[in-house]
């Protein structure tokens, strides 16, 4: 294997190496590879033009078995791809093991789509006529993935497009590529076909543009100001598009929670995976009554991680993934303090057994919904509080922000939980449980300029990886 892009079933060396780097060490490389040219970038769409209609018209039970075969390699290999993402990204072993397993379970679910009902079949309201709508595959689908979730998103994008007939070329963040290459190496040992699925590493805005202008549809992850900037290229092309965007998510805690439960799911959702992941938990909405003693346990459940090394057995929360990322969480906190607001807890460096980027997970207290911390996506382990006295407050401050991907509630009435799931405009609502966590049989996304197109996952990949038809069978002329 030369460079690590896979095209057209062939493993190809770019002419721009680079590597990477451990989190925990920044004095360990992780992977070695290579980026590749424009022309090879065309190639891979090429090829996955080419593969594409064949693949389309694969035996279905072939086609799952082939995805359910990839499931089952990952599920085997899990330690060996959850060691590497720790070392490339810096997730906690048993996190990196526990998302290699999610990716294997989204790959057996997506084998059981494949085999689902193909489409429907209505009377028609003219006499010798019926309507068939069936769904056909959208064609050569472009995936571009972040770096928070190394395995499982390439691989839900990856696994649902391949499920509906399309060919895929998908492109990973340059931080974390080596669970991209690994996943190829899977692909390629179950045996789909060559073109159906390639790999290229390149620089984000040369290497996505080809892909976008050259798909017939896009599903991106990242900050909605890089989406905004895809969408409008996609519009050019009149490309589909799925984007999955950037989030500012609230959990609101009322003076009737389970204090106890409050405290629980906030710091799971706020600190948890190092604070990087799209719905985690970034606006603490707490009333008065309840504010002091959640306050007061939140920071010392802040003081009381384990931070470090993400191959420790004893860490709780790793290291932060890659350098920009750390010094914009220390940027952040700052800011936060010129703006007023207090620091209850961490918001630093902490010295590990490495040379690594660690922080310690930052409380942030006494801020008003409208402060920049509150309005702006920090994506680290990284949490304001902001008091209020009832509900009502509570749910217009939850709502004063642009970003609609998921919100939370805290409170043992069903009243006021029922009242805030319909109120908020998040497109994910849980009540008294963490605001971060998916399961992928169902969908997940957020309102615009959290999201745009069809949710992700589950029932509603259907949705984005095919194109309906509409057909009127006149069986009394045949």
């Amino acid at each position: 294997m030369k460079g690590a892009n896979y095209i057209d079933g062939r493993w190809v060396e770019g002419a721009v190496p680079f590597e990477t780097v451990n989190p925990s060490d920044l004095d360990e490389t992780v992977g070695s590879y290579t980026k590749v040219s424009e022309e090879d970038v065309r190639a891979a769409m090429a090829a996955a033009r080419r593969a594409q209609p064949a693949w389309g018209a694969f035996n279905m039970q072939a086609r799952a078995d082939i995805l359910l075969k990839a499931a089952e390699i990952i599920k085997a290999r899990a330690q060996d791809i959850g060691l590497l993402l720790s070392r490339e990204e810096g997730k906690t072993l048993p996190e990196g093991v526990g998302e290699a397993l999610r990716a294997a379970q989204c790959f057996q679910y997506a084998a059981g789509d494949v085999v689902r009902a193909q489409g429907e079949w209505y009377n028609s309201m003219r006499d010798g006529f019926n309507v068939l709508v069936t769904r056909e595959p959208v064609g050569v689908v472009a995936a571009i993935t972040p770096w928070n979730f190394p395995i499982a998103l390439p691989s839900w994008k990856v696994a649902g497009a391949l499920a509906y007939g399309n060919s895929v070329v998908l492109k990973p963040s340059s931080f974390v590529p080596g669970c991209a290459v690994m996943l190829a190496q899977i692909l390629e040992e179950a045996g789909v076909p060559a073109g159906v699925f390639n790999l290229v590493m390149g620089d984000g805005r040369a290497t996505g543009n080809v892909m976008i202008d050259e798909a017939d549809a896009l599903t991106f992850t990242g900050g909605t100001a890089t989406g905004r900037t895809v969408l409008a290229r996609a519009a050019e092309t009149m490309t589909k598009c799925q984007l999955e965007l950037g989030g500012k998510n609230a959990l609101v805690v009322l003076d009737d929670a389970d204090l106890d439960l409050a405290v629980d799911i906030a710091s799971n959702g706020a600190w948890i995976q190092t604070g990087q992941r799209c719905t985690g938990t970034e606006r603490l909405i707490v009333t008065r009554g309840i504010h002091d003693a959640f306050v007061e346990r939140m920071a010392k459940v802040a003081a009381s991680y384990r931070v470090g090394h993400a191959l420790d057995a004893d860490t709780q929360i790793g290291p932060v993934a890659n350098v920009q990322q750390f010094n914009e969480n220390l940027q952040f906190v700052a800011d936060a303090k010129a703006e007023g607001a207090q620091v209850a807890a961490g918001g630093g460096a902490v010295e590990g057994r490495t040379r690594g980027l660690f922080m310690a997970p930052a409380l942030l207290i006494g801020t008003k919904a409208g402060w920049r911390c509150n309005q702006h996506e920090s994506f680290g382990p990284i949490a304001s509080v902001i008091m209020v006295d009832d509900l009502d407050e509570a749910i217009h401050a939850a709502n004063a922000c642009q970003y609609k991907l998921s919100s939370g509630i805290a409170t043992t009435s069903l009243k006021n939980a029922e009242r805030f799931r319909k109120a908020s405009q998040a497109g994910m609502v849980t009540v008294n449980a963490p605001t971060a966590g998916l399961e992928y049989h169902v969908p997940l996304g957020g309102r615009a300029p959290s999201g745009y197109g069809p949710r992700e996952t589950g029932t509603a990949a259907a949705d984005f990886f095919t194109e309906s038809k509409t057909s009127y069978i006149n069986h009394g002329a045949i």
